[in-house]
């Protein structure tokens, strides 16, 4: 399917729950509302990627990274 217009979201855990228990987790909810925000608009998703990178030295840190198009 063709779109005529992308969007990236970048969704990332949070900080403190990585530095203080390992890892917290992706913010799921925060994610829906958003996805649920942006498909009111008429964004479809294309693709998501799930990325894990270095965080203040010693911890990894999650995010999505969420392509929508329309």
């Amino acid at each position: 399917m063709h779109y005529k217009e992308y969007k990236v979201v970048h969704i990332v855990e949070g900080g403190l729950g990585t530095i203080f228990l390992g890892a917290s987790g992706i913010p799921i909810k925060k994610m829906e509302t958003m996805l649920n925000k942006e498909a009111a608009q008429g964004w479809n998703v294309v693709f998501q990627l799930v990325e894990q990178k270095r965080f203040l030295l010693f911890w990894q840190r999650e995010a999505v990274i969420v392509t929508l198009g329309r």
